[in-house]
């Protein structure tokens, strides 16, 4: 059965995913070529030339070839699948395989990377990996757009000026770094959050797996996220909207949504939204009797 996906536009960009614990995760920023995650590789994320792997586990991962083998199909460009570098060669041994299994070859471009490496995304945008807490090999990844401004000491002077100043090997412009999206995959509370590019992006997509008090244990043993610990994340984010996925289906959306709003400050509340939050299908009317 193709997955069921959610769409709908938190701040300034338009989200297309699914995101249930255990289940399937994969989220898609269409505007930026990116998607976080595999999931089960609905179709919708076949386009995105962008895969950011955050971890190996089966509910996020397992769209990898699908994802990879779809482009090949459709003749568009390899997909580029970013992931832990440990994990990399894995990948690349999995479409090996694959392309035993297929009898033929799914080009891929399969980059391994690790804490605080960066990878281009186009000429002023780019993508940083940071260390979470979900066991080994797991990674956060942030969408950072970069911005030249112009130095204070320079603003009045004029265009042919400033050229001239640039051929004599003078930095006239500051580089200002704008952090846009984060995305923390699996993890339980750490210091990525107090990262500046983490904490200050103008939207940050997080989890938060369990709601119930019998399930506190739970979070901590698989590094998840509590609703408890949302108390001690909140106060460090300056993200004027925070997204929330991989709620565990144990407790019912609407009860979730409820015990959050329980347990943070209302200002807090009001910049939260849940992915799989659906407005409710609307009923056809039913055909007038003969």
């Amino acid at each position: 059965m193709p997955t069921r996906v959610v769409q709908k536009t938190v701040g300034d960009y338009a989200i297309v995913g699914y995101s249930l614990a255990g289940e399937e995760t994969t989220i898609a920023l269409p505007e930026l070529n990116v998607c976080f995650d595999a999931g089960r590789a609905p179709r919708e994320i076949v386009p995105i030339d962008t895969l950011c792997v955050s971890h190996g586990h089966m509910d996020h991962a397992a769209g990898i070839p699908y994802y990879l083998s779809q482009r090949s199909f459709i003749g568009t460009s390899p997909g580029r699948v970013v992931i832990h570098q440990r994990l990399a060669p894995h990948v690349a041994e999995l479409m090996a395989c694959w392309s035993k299994i297929e009898g033929h070859e799914s080009p891929a471009e399969i980059i391994g990377v690790s804490d605080g490496q960066e990878v281009p995304l186009r000429r002023d945008l780019l993508l940083r990996a940071y260390a979470v807490r979900h066991g080994a090999f797991a990674l956060g990844f942030s969408i950072i757009e970069r911005r030249h401004k112009l130095k204070p000491e320079y603003a009045d002077r004029t265009g042919p000026q400033l050229v001239e100043l640039k051929k004599q090997g003078i930095s006239i412009q500051n580089t200002i770094e704008v952090p846009l999206v984060a995305y923390v995959g699996d993890t339980a509370d750490g210091p990525h959050f107090d990262l500046d590019h983490v904490r200050n992006a103008h939207l940050l997509i997080m989890e938060c797996t369990f709601f119930d008090p019998e399930h506190v244990v739970r979070a901590q043993a698989g590094k998840h996220i509590h609703v408890r610990d949302m108390r001690k994340i909140l106060p460090r984010l300056r993200n004027p909207h925070i997204l929330l996925g991989h709620v565990t289906r144990r407790t019912d959306l609407r009860a979730a949504k409820r015990i959050l709003q329980n347990h943070i400050d209302p200002v807090d509340a009001e910049r939260i939204t849940f992915l799989m939050d659906r407005p409710p299908r609307v009923r056809k009317p039913e055909a007038p009797g003969i």
